[in-house]
């Protein structure tokens, strides 16, 4: 359904618990290192469950090498704070690129200007500066698998299976 990457994330918890989500919507997670942790870390698997070996996973021991990787035409959203346009303006097509970065420092800049055009916020109203990681990225594989099933149950009312529209 979507590509999950996190860029050098930092709290081997998260990551399992975001492995077991890829897994529960049928998406890929995308690892760019270095990790602050081993993948082979078990709070990694305890996080991960039992699902951790059902998960469709890509590791790539550097930024450039995950960005040498990605297919042409690919539709990238990076999830920063900060910017004025938020995930509720995406609008989601399986195969999207979901892009996260480190717990403590967000995504690269180089990154975030060389995608300035798909940066995208998690709007929250309470005084908090930022989301838990896995519970940003569950927010918005929500939103997008929501967007993905509303398209479809329209298009089954009005008669066409989701081969039809593409």
């Amino acid at each position: 359904m979507f590509n999950v990457v996190l860029i050098e994330p930092e709290i081997p918890n998260n990551t399992g618990n975001i492995g077991r989500t890829c897994v529960g919507l049928n998406s890929r997670l995308h690892l760019v290192g270095p990790l602050g942790f081993s993948i082979d870390d078990k709070q990694v698997r305890r996080s991960g469950l039992d699902y951790w070996q059902n998960l469709d996973l890509e590791y790539y021991k550097s930024r450039d090498d995950w960005q040498k990787s990605m297919p042409s035409g690919a539709r990238i959203h990076l999830i920063e704070t900060g910017s004025s346009r938020t995930i509720y303006d995406i609008e989601y097509r399986a195969g999207d690129y979901l892009v996260f970065g480190r717990e403590t420092t967000g995504i690269p800049h180089e990154i975030l200007e060389k995608f300035s055009d798909h940066v995208y916020s998690i709007p929250f109203p309470g005084g908090i500066r930022s989301f838990n990681l896995s519970n940003c990225v569950a927010m918005v594989m929500s939103e997008g698998y929501r967007q993905l099933q509303c398209g479809n149950r329209q298009m089954r009312e009005i008669g066409l299976n989701s081969t039809d529209a593409q």
